[in-house]
């Protein structure tokens, strides 16, 4: 899987969980990029990617994320 098919698939689950009309993640993209995207949230989002892409996240991987690109690094290692 290439990154560009992870961040289509990302912004398909950033769109429905965070109930947005368009999203356009970068790899420089965080929380503080998107009003909807609060701690709840973050949450909420870390399941369905989990559920999407059949993988799971440690919690120290989770906590040392910094933007979107980081999360698609730990995505790709697991696949």
């Amino acid at each position: 899987m290439e990154r560009k098919e992870i961040f289509s698939k990302l912004n398909e689950i950033f769109i429905d969980v965070l109930d947005l009309d368009e999203c356009n993640l970068t790899d420089e993209t965080n929380a503080n990029d998107i009003e909807e995207w609060d701690s709840l949230s973050h949450i909420q989002l870390i399941v369905a990617i989990e559920k999407r892409f059949g993988i799971k996240f440690t919690s120290l991987e989770i906590m040392k994320w910094r933007n979107v690109g980081e999360l698609v690094d730990s995505i790709l290692s697991k696949k």
